[in-house]
Parts: C-alpha cells; structure tokens; sequence
C-alpha cells in the first residue's frame, strides 16, 4: 500500500486547535458528517490517511506544520543526521538558516522547524485517534476486522509518540478517550507506547494484504525498540529473539539481510526481505510535486556547475563520517578509538580541473554506498566530480549524499522532477533487519551474552564483506552506462570480529556503537542513539572539535549536557496552550 490517499475530513492536532476555536463553532464546509464515516470502508479510509501522515506531508511540498517538507522528514535527517554529527547542513552558509542553530545545538524554541515537526506527528496521532474512535462505533463489523483496524492504529500512533519522544521528551498524552484541546506535558509517555505496541504485536497478523501495513513483526521489532530506549533488557530480548526467528515482512518474507547493501536504497529492492517497517514512497503520481515521492530528502542532492540533480546539495556527509569507514589493511577491522588520525585522503581545495587521485588504503565498502566522493563510480551517474556538485566546499565539506538518490537508469520512473526540487521512489526505512541485530546485539551485551552480540554484529560485517555487493568501477569511465566491472571501486577491505574479540561488555558495546554508525550512516538515527546511550555531550564536542579543522559549518558549536539531549517546546505551541493566561505545556530545561 502506497498509503498516500487522503480522505475529505479535516483532522486538526489538538494541540493546535486552539487558535482555531472559533471555526470550529460552525459545521466544515465540505466534511464528512460522522454518520458517513461510521462503517467499516469509513473506519478503513481513515486508517488510511493515518497512514498518509507517516511521510510527515499534507502535500505539495509543504509540511504538515506549515513549512518545507523537509521540516519534518520522516527521517530525521536534520534531527538525528546532521545534529548527529552524519552530515553538514550541506549548501551554503545561511541557506535554511534555521537548521545552522540545530547543528550547532543552540536552537530557540521560536525556530519554526520544531513546531513543524511537533505538528506533524500530532497530526498523525489525531488521524490513529479518530480512526480508533470511529472503528469503536461501527455498528456492523467483525471482531476480526475491528481489531485489525484497531492495532494498526495503535501502531501507528505509538510511532509517531516515539518520534516525539526521543525529540521533545516531555510531551502531552492525547488518545481517543481525550476530550479536552489543551494537555500538561507531564505524563510519562513510554507506558502508552508499549501498550499500543504491544496491543499491535499481539493482534496483527503475520501478513498484510498491502506491504506498506504493519504486521505483528514489525509491531514487534517496534515494542523491543522501545523496551532498549527504556533500559528494559530482558523485555526487549524475548521480543527481539522472536521478531530475528520468526519475524517476517508484511509480504510474508522471512526476515533476512540483503544479498547487497544497497538494496536498502533502490526503489527496485522496496520492501525487501530486510525491510521491517518502511515509509511507502512513489515518484510522478502528483503533477504538482513530489509529494509522495520521500520528498522530505527534496533538498538532498548533489547541486553544482555540472549536476544532473535540479536542487539542492543539502545533507553532505561530514569529513568525520568519513573516517569512520577507514579499516585497518591486515585485520579489515575498525580504529574504534582513534578513525581521525587515519583519516582519508580527500580533494578539499582541489579544482575540478585539478588531478586527484582517490585514498588507496582500506576501506570499509559500505563507505561508496553512504558517501559520493571524488574519483568513485556515484552510483551509475559516472565518476563523482568532486567540487563541481558541491556548493561550498569550505563550508560543507566535499562530500555528497547517495542513500536518498536515485540512478540515472531510472530517473524517468523513479525520479520526481515534477518540482524544483527532486523526489525519489526510493522507501525510507524506520526499521531495517541490519537495525534489529544490532539493537539485539546491544540488548545480548546488556545481559552479559557477548557470543550472542558478536554473532549479531558479524552478521552485519560479513554482508558487507561479500564482494558482490560493492561498488564495482564501470566498464567504460567515459561511460557509466556501459555497465559495470567485477572490479573492485576503491581497496575494500573488512573483516568479521575474530571469535572471542568480544572480550568484555564495555569493549563490545563500542564496537557495537560504532556498527550502527556505519551501517546505518545518514538514515537519521545518530543523534538519539547517542542521546540514550548517554554518550552525546562527550561524543559530539569532540565531532565539533575535529570537524571544525576541516569546514567551517560547526565552528562555534557545543553541546550542553543537560540540555541538548532534547530539543525545545516549540513556542507557539507553549502560547496555544494558555489556559487562564497560564501556558499548560513546560519548556524543556536549558530553554527560554
């Protein structure tokens, strides 16, 4: 299911209805009285437009809260990916201003982004609430049917609370029973998204007639998330050991990594065998715009004098991500401690007319799919050029994204050029199987399993080590569309951990952490890995203080302990809330 159908009923968030109230005193023009909606195709479309509201949109290219649709992107990648250290804002200093006081962790809740964002998964929660409110009084319908439509909803709704969550923090409780339009941020939200979760987990079936529904595995993998965010290791294991048994897609395969790394990113490969639970994206179904087509990421391509991409060289990989990748040539492992001082060879300041030979040391594979850099096939688009497609190497580094983009193959069926700015067919996946072993890994190491948690991570190494699933040269430099060589793209090397490396849990945990950071670079969840493993102060002022040597984008940066964990209430928000000319909602400490 594309999920991409909205329905004619307006679905406002409760939390920002309040400037609204006096429309609201007279019938919407247009609406669907709730006699209309209360059957069980009603029920059914509602869910849908639940759906809808994953990719964060209302359409066009405008967010759900109002702005650019990349505000509120469903993958976080200025939340989790550039405030994570993954990225540079990208483009030029002062383009989407708003972002620069993100990156550098000294946000004013007045920034428009984060009532952007705040929105849009509030809308999402109204339209699970509606949904379930409308399922409850239809009067004709199986108990099968209901609770399926019930436990898609519940799952829907923990999802878009646990976006808020790891966001905000402290946020109000809205369900389908909530009367009132204005709530305190004072309840703890966690108990509320296991129980939706595990409502979801114990009442959706193994298979769904659409791939882009929930099933109970992707339930599952979601309901062990949350127990990890909350500390719970023993919870999250059993769940986490049934969902890697037994867990399959919504299509019914068996939950497996790909063959290929970077199946995760081909619109070919949507839905594969390692995607859990991914945003549905199609290109050109929408004349005015990408509106379905991911365009959260609309802003994040490669933009310069030769560019085949209209727009707009956001999200550039930083310089530190980069070195993240280097491996050592004899054990084809990670510099866990110390990846900057072996840092790669790169063309900062070197003309696009100027020679530049790529790094010829070791290199983790997965480092040609996550970042374009000069010298090495970008996909099937030819030789990346280096500064020509970069806006500002000084300010961003010379890095470009590849995850989001589509091939030139496929630019006419999975591109979206229907704006200035590109969208893609390509799905973002919330969760991927590569994600759930290595959060199981993390759990088996919580729990003293350092075998079971070494398996988990190698799993995840060997794939990478398969070379048929590098990035291979093309068999004509000149021409990219000659196809591709068995030939290697750079020296690729990387190894499984020896059995036993896992020698104690503070060592495993490291070479945990910095897995996912690899594995799942520029996917948006950097930022609050760090976050709940308590490690963001120490992890991100060192990241400032190494990358400020080589761009110009986070000097002037800090973290503050304390504070930057979560992001602020958004003002306008705090002001909806007033009651009595006292704001119910509470800023977040360290903001104003």
């Amino acid at each position: 299911m594309k999920a991409k159908k909205y329905i004619t009923i307006i679905l406002l968030s409760g939390l920002s209805v309040a400037a609204c109230k006096k429309s609201l005193d007279k019938p919407i023009t247009g609406a669907l009285e709730p006699q209309f909606l209360e059957t069980e195709a009603g029920a059914n479309e509602l869910l849908v437009g639940a759906y809808a509201a994953l990719d964060g949109q209302q359409g066009g290219d405008a967010a759900i809260g109002g702005g650019g649709a990349w505000e509120a992107s469903p993958d976080n990648w200025i939340y989790g990916g550039v405030a994570g250290g993954d990225a540079s804002k990208g483009s030029i200093a002062g383009d989407q201003q708003p972002i620069e006081p993100i990156m550098k962790y000294n946000p004013d809740a007045s920034n428009g982004f984060f009532d952007s964002k705040w929105r849009a998964d509030f809308e999402g929660i109204s339209r699970t609430n509606n949904t379930i409110n409308i399922t409850n009084k239809v009067p004709s319908i199986t108990d099968a049917a209901k609770t399926g439509i019930l436990a898609q909803a519940r799952f829907l709704r923990a999802h878009y609370y646990f976006d808020l969550k790891k966001m905000f923090n402290n946020v109000p409780y809205l369900d389908e029973t909530t009367k009132a339009i204005n709530l305190p941020n004072n309840t703890d939200v966690w108990p509320k998204i296991e129980a939706d979760f595990l409502y979801a987990y114990t009442n959706l079936p193994n298979t769904q007639p659409n791939v882009g529904r929930a099933n109970k595995w992707a339930a599952g993998a979601y309901l062990a998330k949350t127990y990890l965010y909350e500390h719970k290791y023993p919870e999250a294991k059993a769940v986490f050991d049934a969902v890697i048994a037994q867990g399959v897609t919504a299509a019914g395969l068996k939950y497996a990594l790909n063959t290929h790394f970077d199946d995760n990113f081909r619109s070919s490969t949507n839905n594969s065998a390692e995607s859990v639970f991914a945003v549905q994206a199609a290109a050109n179904t929408d004349p005015n715009g990408p509106s379905n087509a991911n365009n959260g990421d609309m802003l994040n391509f490669p933009y310069g004098n030769s560019s085949p991409f209209s727009c707009c060289g956001f999200y550039q990989p930083s310089i530190d991500l980069a070195n993240h990748f280097r491996t050592n040539s004899t054990t084809g492992l990670p510099y866990l401690d110390d990846y900057n001082t072996h840092a790669l060879k790169t063309d900062m300041g070197v003309a696009p007319d100027g020679d530049f030979t790529p790094d010829a040391g070791t290199v983790d594979p997965r480092l040609d799919w996550t970042v374009g850099r000069r010298g090495i096939p970008y996909l099937d688009w030819g030789l990346h050029p280096g500064a020509d497609w970069i806006r500002d190497q000084q300010y961003g580094g010379p890095y470009s994204p590849i995850k989001n983009v589509y091939g030139q193959a496929e630019q006419l069926t999975n591109g979206d050029n229907t704006s200035w700015a590109p969208g893609s067919g390509i799905n973002y996946n919330l969760i991927r199987y590569a994600d759930v072993l290595l959060m199981a890994a993390e759990v088996e190491t919580q729990l003293g399993n350092l075998t079971k948690a070494e398996d988990y991570v190698n799993m995840v190494r060997n794939r990478a080590a398969d070379p048929t699933g590098w990035v291979h040269t093309y068999k004509n430099n000149d021409k990219p569309t000659s196809g591709f060589t068995t030939t290697a793209a750079a020296n690729y090397k990387v190894s499984p951990y020896p059995l036993g490396a896992f020698v104690s849990s503070a060592f495993a945990l490291k070479a945990i952490y910095f897995e996912r950071k690899i594995e799942l670079a520029m996917e948006g969840h950097r930022f609050f890995d760090l976050v709940r493993w308590g490690i963001a102060d120490t992890e991100l002022n060192a990241y400032i203080t190494f990358q400020s040597t080589q761009t110009n984008d986070v000097k002037g940066g800090k973290f503050i302990k304390g504070k930057n964990e979560y992001y602020p209430i958004p003002l306008t928000e705090i002001d909806l809330s007033a009651s009595g000319g006292t704001p119910l909602l509470k800023q977040n400490p360290g903001y104003h």
